[in-house]
Formats: structure tokens, sequence, C-alpha cells
């Protein structure tokens, strides 16, 4: 009876699952999603880095280059992601030189046909869209992003040729070197 009059006054640990739920932190590595800007425009520029990155090979893009104007830009035609093979280590989300993925806090994606689970472009900007505020409190806690709406600004820039802006010159100053300092006298 002690044993059981011990652990009557103990608090409770034990969640009911379904029906109670843990916070999870905003550095918890869920599902991955792809953003966009605030404008609406697609931040995957097809560099194919996440899918080097990836150590599981979970990741499939499919890029091409297109003139939009004067400018040739490149693109992810396609972007698939198996989430059975996929570790969540997040080594895709650094990778990313625009920060067009990020990782939500969606574990509940349990499923009878294991093709579901293979992520399309479609479905990972689904997700985005639905888990925004938690890719973006990820992006934010890892330091790959600021907080405020500067997404475009912080983290990757082209060089100032690529948009045909002038570079600004070093200027070239000449400085002497002072002489260094005598050496105190021995008495």
């Amino acid at each position: 009876m002690k044993l059981t009059f011990k652990h009557m006054f103990v608090r409770e640990v034990t969640l009911q699952y379904p029906h109670q739920k843990l916070v999870l932190p905003d550095t918890h590595r869920g599902a991955l999603c792809l953003l966009r800007y605030e404008d609406g425009t697609e931040r995957c520029v097809g560099c194919d880095l996440c899918e080097a990155a990836c150590p599981s090979h979970c990741i499939k893009v499919v890029s091409a280059e297109i003139q939009d104007g004067q400018v040739l830009r490149r693109i992810a035609t396609a972007f698939d992601i198996d989430i059975t093979k996929c570790v969540f280590c997040g080594f895709c989300v650094e990778a990313c030189p625009v920060n067009a993925l990020g990782m939500t806090k969606l574990y509940e994606y349990s499923t009878d046909n294991k093709r579901s689970l293979i992520f399309d472009k479609p479905k990972l900007y689904e997700i985005g869209e639905k888990y925004h505020s938690d890719a973006k409190a990820y992006l934010v806690a890892h330091n790959q992003e600021k907080a405020d709406d500067t997404a475009r600004e912080y983290r990757y820039k082209f060089p100032a040729y690529v948009n045909g802006e002038t570079v600004p010159q070093p200027v070239k100053t000449e400085t002497k070197p002072e002489p260094a300092a005598s050496a105190p006298k021995a008495e």
C-alpha cells in the first residue's frame, strides 16, 4: 500500500495523445515545406544544393532555365521529397541560399498509401502556406532569416554586376607605416 499511496499524489506525466498534444519548440524538425516570398513569387531558384546536401537522398529537383525578358532565370520545374527516407536533419534547409525550404511542426502524416508520402511541389507549397509561421520561426531560430519581412535582403544577394549595377571601386589611399617605438633604455 505504501507504493500505491506514493504514486497517488505524484503529478501526471502521460499525455492522452489525440486529445492532448505537446507544445513543440520553434527548432522542432517536422515535415519540410516550400516557401514563397510575400508577393507570391517562388523562392526556389533550382540550384539543387538541397539535393546535394541531403544525406539520405530523399530530395529530387528538376530545374530549367527560362528567359524572363532580358534576364535568364533558373527555376525548379519539379521538386519531390520522399518523407519515408527523410531523416529530418535540416541540412537541406541550411544549404538553401534563398531560404526556399523550411521545416514545420507537422509530424502527423500517417497513411495507408506509401505513395502519398512522396511530397511533390504543389503539396510542399500547400504545406508551406498552411504552416508558414512555423517554417518562418524555424528559420529565425536557426539564424537563417530575420524576424521581419526582409527575407530577400538578408541571406543571399546576387553580385552587383548581375543586375547591371555599377560596382564601386575601392578607394586606394597610401598610408605610411609609423616608425616602431624605440626600445626602453637600460640604466
